[in-house]
């Protein structure tokens, strides 16, 4: 996997690494203010966009934008909840990028419990959480015996660690945290 090329389309990289930085410090403002801010308008923005991108370019992998980029497109598509039909179709483009060497397999991890929890469905990889405070928890998990064999697999830590660090980072103030 080359993640050391520099992006192929330089100005959808820097156009993805510009909405993900303005994703974040929303998101950030929302958990110190609990106030959502633009969130709901730059996600549907940003959603609007990686659209476009996708259906001309496919999926936005590191031959595509860079190591940087991969990371901001996928965090774009983790946040497009409002359009699941994106995320159905970013998935199976995902799963072929990191089939290809062209995205890191833990994207498709976080992605892939995105969309299965979404749609009513367990987790396979532990990484969407719900509640706030001392009510955060994980979302349900299909075949939790298996789960930290499934997470190495993909590249993430363990479950207990993901865990420490999602209550460090979201126990006490985001109602509902899916990194």
């Amino acid at each position: 996997m080359s993640t050391t090329a520099g992006p192929a389309v330089p100005d959808v990289a820097a156009e993805l690494r510009r909405r993900a930085t303005r994703d974040q410090t929303v998101r950030r403002q929302l958990l110190r203010t609990g106030e959502p801010g633009d969130l709901l308008r730059i996600d549907a923005e940003n959603t609007a966009w990686l659209t476009e991108v996708i259906a001309e370019h496919g999926w936005p992998g590191f031959s595509l934008v860079g190591e940087q980029g991969a990371d901001d497109a996928w965090l774009l598509v983790q946040h497009a909840d409002r359009v699941p039909d994106l995320q159905r179709e970013a998935l199976g483009l995902l799963k072929a990028a990191v089939e290809a060497g062209d995205a890191p397999p833990r994207h498709l991890a976080y992605l892939t419990d995105r969309v299965l929890v979404a749609s009513g469905e367990l987790q396979l990889y532990g990484t969407q959480y719900t509640g706030e405070g001392e009510n955060l928890r994980p979302r349900p998990v299909r075949d939790a015996e298996h789960l930290d064999e499934r997470r190495a697999a993909m590249g993430l830590e363990t479950a207990a660690a993901y865990d420490r660090r999602v209550r460090a980072t979201y126990g006490s103030t985001e109602k509902e945290a899916t990194a």
